[in-house]
């Protein structure tokens, strides 16, 4: 046979060339830029403009910038002082700039917001939303097993059970108020089967809050379900037989074998739920508008939007203080997210 020899010798171990190892080095980075971009722009920034403005007193509006006219008593500083009145006033006309009007007040919104019943309102009804929320991670692993069975008609099922998945927050506020109707509402025509008195849910100080949730119950568990579904897909066969053939089955087989190995998907479940209770807004908006009374079935995000954003609000620094302290809460669960994240890939 014959031999192909080469002047040139090979040397398997020789290093990559630098041009080389370095665009393999920046090209992560380029992939990554227009995210990190975007995450600064729409996050990042916000965050810090949040915490900046929660120091003012500021109603979100610009003014006009007035100056002196030429050979004019009046001065420069004369017509800034007079705000909009310089308008109304000879001697002074507009420069075409505008100025902020937000005045320093340091901590006062946040002193203000430990003396307001509204807030601590709203921080209330968010405990009780956190704390029911997690109902939807129980839920979506026992419909999530149900779903795992083959069995005739399965993905009926299923689809019937992701449903409320893709329906918009909007719609499932308003079918739950269809659902709520005190006269025609199909919840009171079935309490009035048993006997039951009807009830105006949503006009109730005692139990509006509650109806909300359980409206929002309804899309969580379906995306907890989802995410027991998925992780039922990466359950390892060969751990199920070899329990199966030590005897163990039903509750057993569930706690021992199975969901010790669902606990990503467990995981990613309350966090998403922790979120998802803490920015609670539409359904509160669609289905009470923070009523019945004032604010008695508010949660922090839609406090927030009232006072700086609403026809009667307008209050940036107040509503951002409100904003900042939604925050804190929150980063408590995004720093155990993200220090779990860090745990994981480090011992990966």
């Amino acid at each position: 046979m014959a031999s192909v020899t080469t002047d040139t010798p090979i040397h398997s171990n020789d290093p990559a060339p630098k041009a080389k190892i370095s665009q393999q080095a920046i090209a992560p980075w380029l992939f990554l830029l227009p995210a990190f971009l975007f995450f600064a722009v729409y996050v990042i920034i916000p965050i810090f403009q949040s915490f900046y403005i929660s120091a003012y007193e500021w109603n979100g509006l610009y003014s006009p910038e007035y100056r002196a006219v030429a050979g004019s008593d009046m001065t420069d500083l004369e017509c800034t002082e007079l705000g909009n009145r310089a308008a109304r006033t000879e001697g002074c006309e507009p420069t075409g700039e505008n100025v902020w009007t937000g005045e320093y007040v340091g901590f006062e919104n946040y002193r203000n917001l430990w003396s307001d019943p509204f807030f601590w309102t709203s921080l209330k009804n968010n405990v009780i939303w956190l704390v029911l929320y997690f109902l939807a991670i129980p839920g979506g692993l026992f419909i999530s097993l149900f779903l795992n069975q083959k069995v005739f008609g399965m993905r009926l099922y299923k689809s019937l059970f992701f449903f409320p998945f893709v329906l918009s927050q909007v719609v499932v506020g308003l079918v739950f108020s269809w659902f709520y109707l005190p006269n025609e509402g199909l919840l009171n025509e079935v309490l009035s089967w048993f006997g039951g008195p009807r009830t105006n849910i949503l006009g109730s100080n005692d139990y509006a809050t509650y109806g909300i949730i359980a409206a929002g119950l309804w899309p969580q568990t379906a995306y907890c379900m989802i995410l027991y579904l998925t992780g039922l897909n990466a359950v390892d066969p060969e751990q199920i037989e070899a329990a199966r053939l030590d005897g163990a089955k039903g509750p057993k087989m569930l706690w021992y074998v199975v969901l010790p190995q669902l606990w990503p998907a467990t995981f990613i479940a309350i966090v998403v739920t922790v979120i998802g209770a803490l920015r609670s807004f539409d359904l509160i908006t669609i289905m009470t508008n923070g009523g019945p009374g004032f604010y008695n079935t508010s949660v922090l995000a839609f406090y927030m939007y009232d006072v700086a954003l609403s026809e009667f609000g307008f209050r940036m620094g107040y509503g951002s203080a409100i904003a900042v302290i939604l925050f804190l809460i929150m980063m408590v669960y995004i720093a155990g997210f993200l220090w779990k994240m860090w745990r994981d890939e480090k011992g990966a």
